[in-house]
């Protein structure tokens, strides 16, 4: 959210630091849009689903890829590439690493990143206003993983993303059988966040329903216990990680990096 694939002190150094690390490795730093500013700008107006089916097309054609390939993404890009792993098999994704991703959706926007905090008071407006109306939907990013536990019914019905790849209206058999094909789901999470709300969503637990004070983890929610995404199935094999950091949102040293997560793209 507000950032772009090249970034040098962001996206553009975490390439850097991987191929670094991996010599030889291939890595691909997915881009929406023909420049930088658009790529910036639609991370927060391009409808969610369109960006999917821009970055499979991207995936599809990369000779460097066609074999598999391990796909990592920080925030919001955890939960997209999510659901390219479950919308696109081909080229299938290995591992996947989700770095702060909000699985389960956000109910608030406490802080913002960087430069981006006027664009962060106009969005909490409009969400207030009306999260789920079809004009906001599909122009607004954040209102696509928008989950309000107070009103779960509106969030089935009426958001266009997450409630699509959660299995919130019905069982996508092929959603479940993509993403149990992964080897790994890894999943970190900040354990000081101040930006994601609630933070357990990044471990794919969220606010108990009807109330925004109780949180459960993953393994008591309905996704899980009915297992619509295979996620029960994939934790009793081993394949989800579920890993913790000190710090806040995005904040990590390179030490940690380097033994943590570079294994998984080994």
């Amino acid at each position: 959210m507000g950032d772009s694939c090249c970034n040098p002190q962001s996206m553009g150094y975490i390439k850097k630091i991987v191929e670094n690390k991996i010599p030889g490795i291939y890595v691909l730093s997915l881009k929406i849009g023909s420049n930088l500013i658009q790529d910036m700008e639609n991370s927060f107006f391009m409808n969610v689903n369109d960006q999917v089916r821009e970055v499979c097309s991207q995936l599809a054609k990369d000779p460097h890829l066609k074999g598999g390939y391990n796909a990592m993404g920080f925030s919001q890009g955890g939960q997209f590439l999510r659901a390219v792993a479950q919308r696109c098999p081909s080229p299938p994704m290995l591992n996947l690493i989700s770095v702060g991703g909000q699985h389960q959706g956000v109910y608030g926007f406490p802080r913002c990143p960087g430069e981006s905090s006027h664009i962060c008071d106009w969005i909490r407006k409009t969400l207030d206003l009306g999260a789920y109306t079809q004009a906001v939907q599909e122009h607004l990013v954040q209102a696509e993983y928008w989950h309000n536990p107070l009103k779960e019914e509106d969030y089935r019905k009426n958001s266009i993303f997450l409630a699509d790849i959660n299995q919130e209206r019905g069982i996508n058999e092929t959603y479940k059988k993509n993403l149990m094909a992964l080897k790994k789901f890894v999943m970190v999470k900040f354990l000081n966040d101040t930006m994601v709300d609630p933070p357990i969503s990044e471990w794919f637990g969220f606010y108990k329903s009807g109330q925004a004070q109780e949180t459960i983890p993953l393994q008591e929610t309905s996704l899980y216990t009915e297992d619509r995404l295979g996620l029960q199935e994939m934790d009793k094999a081993g394949k989800l990680v579920f890993l913790g950091v000190e710090g806040d949102h995005l904040h990590f040293s390179e030490e940690w990096f380097y033994t943590t997560i570079l294994p998984f793209l080994q």
